[in-house]
């Protein structure tokens, strides 16, 4: 019997599989994550919620509008760009990627992000670079197995049953075969790297670049450590927490630059002032406590330092920028800028050289002064580091097409001094 059909049926038998059920001639990838949640309720609850699980351009709103703006249609099968097939797909549809499909309608697994058995397929990393020299993307950089499932547990599991006086070494039962873990790969970054290393655009500028960031900084962190750090919450079972019992899990919300909390987590901010007559000098140190660049991943994300005066009431009084500091506060603006041929500043697809990267790089810490008036009315002085998923050009392009959370700068950082 054939390995998939073999591991097929005694998933079936186990009753651990649910719809969609996987076909003769597909791999482990098109076992849907519902399989999984049967005994990883936590685990899948997890993901469900995460950047991970709406990863494809039929759920991630920001991607889809980019995606359908380059492309085309994420339900139209064929596509391609000058020849090429979709690099995006290869880290944001990976298992379309694998059979070379762009209709993320057409099957389960096409739409349904990075799943469990996208990532849990992964035998060995292969590296960034292709043979004939091109790089590797996403799904690209792995070895994939489709017959079983690999995990960083080192145990080997089998679909034969086990014995209930069984005792280790004997193989454990699971509905999809698992090697044991052989390589440390999902203990190491290159479970991450093959998407978060450094991507290019179809002129071969560079868009997201976190890999080097992370080797520049010479820190030995894993990413692990941070975004899937060892987590205890609520046991789960039939949707519904049980009373008085938790489990302790690798974190799968695997949370970046949509997760509030992580935005706080990678910025500290300081402010001193001193008083001359009817200016305060003010010093606003922000500082990186990440291995790699704040913020890091897709090129439009950005952060700008808001300070401002209020009086007792909460009126505003004084601001360092009129409309955003990109224009009006350079200094105080921290992004990522791509330019075309002429130099001028423009989108990502389109982009054909790095103007400028002005983001906190690892570790960094700047410092940005300013001599703010005061008068008898000032009775507050506050300094924001606010975090954005866009910069303003492309949110007025996207003005109603966006969710409103997506559109607005979440507070990474404060600091504040009463006079």
């Amino acid at each position: 019997m054939l390995p998939v059909a073999r591991w097929f049926m005694g998933a079936c038998s186990a009753l651990y599989l649910v719809s969609p059920a996987v076909s003769a001639g597909q791999g482990v990838q098109h076992v849907a994550a519902e399989a999984c949640k049967k005994c990883h309720e936590e685990i899948y609850t997890q993901w469900e919620g995460s950047m991970h699980a709406n990863s494809s351009a039929l759920k991630d709103p920001i991607h889809g509008a980019f995606y359908k703006n380059v492309m085309g249609s994420p339900t139209e099968e064929d596509l391609r760009k000058k020849g090429k097939y979709p690099v995006c797909l290869k880290c944001h549809a990976p298992v379309a990627a694998l059979e070379k499909k762009t209709n993320l309608a057409a099957k389960p697994a096409y739409g349904a992000g990075i799943s469990c058995t996208t990532c849990h397929s992964f035998k060995s990393f292969k590296g960034l670079d292709k043979p004939d020299g091109k790089p590797a993307y996403g799904i690209d950089a792995y070895e994939m197995d489709t017959t079983s499932l690999h995990g960083p547990s080192g145990i080997t599991y089998t679909t034969e049953r086990t014995p209930e006086d069984a005792k280790w070494p004997t193989p454990v039962h699971h509905p999809v075969p698992i090697e044991g873990n052989k390589t440390a790969l999902f203990k190491s970054n290159d479970a991450c790297m093959g998407c978060h290393e450094k991507r290019n655009n179809f002129h071969g500028t560079p868009l997201c670049r976190t890999g080097d960031e992370y080797r520049n900084s010479k820190n030995f962190v894993s990413c692990q450590a941070c975004h899937m750090a060892i987590v205890t919450v609520p046991k789960m079972k039939d949707g519904q927490v049980v009373p008085g019992e938790t489990v302790t899990i690798p974190d799968h919300t695997m949370a970046g630059g949509h997760d509030g909390k992580m935005i706080t987590r990678g910025i500290a901010m300081s402010m001193d002032t001193a008083r001359e007559g009817d200016t305060l000098k003010a010093k606003i140190t922000v500082r990186n406590r990440l291995p790699h660049a704040y913020p890091t991943g897709a090129p439009f994300r950005n952060f700008f330092i808001r300070v401002a005066t209020y009086d007792k009431d909460g009126k505003l009084l004084w601001k360092n920028y009129k409309v955003h500091p990109i224009k009006d506060d350079p200094k105080a603006a921290f992004w990522y800028t791509l330019g075309d041929e002429a130099g001028k500043p423009t989108s990502p697809p389109k982009a054909t050289q790095v103007l400028k990267d002005s983001r906190l790089k690892p570790n960094e810490e700047r410092t940005l002064e300013y001599d703010i008036p005061v008068s008898a009315d000032t009775s507050i002085v506050r300094a924001e580091a606010l975090y954005d998923l866009l910069l303003p050009p492309i949110k007025a392009k996207m003005k109603g097409k966006l969710p409103d959370e997506l559109m607005q700068p979440k507070l990474a950082a404060s600091a504040e001094i009463r006079l």
